[in-house]
């Protein structure tokens, strides 16, 4: 099956911030409370040698994604890593929450184009299931920034394109009715919007549906790369890992 580049809610600019910030925050939410990235830590803790600096620059941050249970572990390795949280719309409300939880976590509260990150943010980068909201001329524009600046990246995506993922999707409805409770800061907005009037769990549904039809495989993660001016001064790693019933692919680049 080709990639297939469709309408998700949670990229539109007239979508509302509240209802893109209750998917995210349930993203977050599930990925912490599984430790769905914990396959990654290796990926991550090479990321972070290859660096030189104990500093992860996330982008396309949403809610934080698993970095909260990453950042438990990670620390045992590295006790004075710290961790910024960016986003093009950013979830300033999660972002706080995470930081009250991990004083090691920083935020920008201003919007940030993966695209283009600003000079003055080194560290290893890093997208936990975002890379598949971008187009190829705009995946190619973020991974050549992060060539062009010299700074190690790592993405990691929890589906994939096959029909397993897709089939995983269609539960999606039913773990943000069980999950909407638990998520802190919690919201009487997000209690009526899931509750009351479904749109958090439909709007959910179809994001994680097209999520699964727009993920990079393995080899148009390597097209990518191989499309980048000189990305032949970075060591790329990329591939798949098991976890849990599902699968992370990653991209690891370090400059050489």
């Amino acid at each position: 099956m080709g990639r297939l580049h469709l309408f998700e809610f949670e990229d539109q600019k007239w979508f509302p911030s509240f209802l893109r910030n209750y998917g995210t925050d349930f993203l977050q939410f599930l990925s912490n409370k599984t430790k769905l990235y914990h396959p990654a830590i290796p990926i991550l803790e090479k990321g972070l040698a290859a660096c030189g600096k104990n500093s992860i620059i996330d982008l396309a941050s949403g809610g934080g994604g698993g970095l909260l249970s990453l950042n438990a572990e990670l620390r045992k390795k590295y006790p004075d890593l710290k961790i910024t949280l960016t986003d093009f719309y950013p979830n300033v409300t999660a972002f706080e929450h995470t930081k009250k939880q991990a004083p090691n976590f920083q935020y920008i509260t201003t919007s940030i184009d993966a695209k283009n990150v600003p000079k003055s943010l080194k560290g290893l980068r890093t997208q936990f299931l975002s890379l598949h909201h971008f187009k190829q001329e705009d995946a190619l524009q973020i991974l050549q920034n992060a060539v062009d600046t010299g700074n190690p990246t790592a993405v990691f995506e929890a589906q994939e394109r096959s029909i397993t993922s897709i089939l995983a999707m269609l539960f999606s409805p039913i773990s943000v009715l069980l999950s909407t409770p638990f998520i802190r800061p919690f919201k009487w907005g997000r209690m009526l919007f899931t509750y009351c009037i479904p749109i958090v769990p439909l709007f959910v549904l179809w994001d994680g549906i097209v999520s699964a039809l727009r993920t990079y495989s393995v080899k148009e993660m390597n097209d990518l790369v191989n499309g980048l001016s000189n990305g032949d001064s970075f060591d790329w790693d990329i591939g798949r890992i098991k976890s849990g019933p599902g699968v992370i692919l990653y991209l690891l680049g370090t400059k050489k």
